[in-house]
């Protein structure tokens, strides 16, 4: 699985970095780090529920 980050529509509210600190990170500028843009398998669960809460729908999980 592949994170994917659409910078436009971040607005750095920091909800996925809430869920999951092991992959996001909101800078101090506001913007938003992807530490582990293909996280383990281990990190599924938490990488979902970052992803279902942002409210902006910037981030997108692919498969493969």
């Amino acid at each position: 699985m592949r994170i994917e980050l659409d910078e436009s529509r971040c607005s750095g509210l920091g909800l996925c970095e809430a869920e999951a600190p092991e992959l996001f990170e909101v800078k101090d500028d506001g913007s938003l780090a992807v530490l582990d843009a293909t996280p383990s398998a281990e990190h599924r669960q938490a990488c979902e529920a970052a992803v279902a809460s942002c409210p902006t729908e910037a981030l997108l999980l692919v498969e493969g």
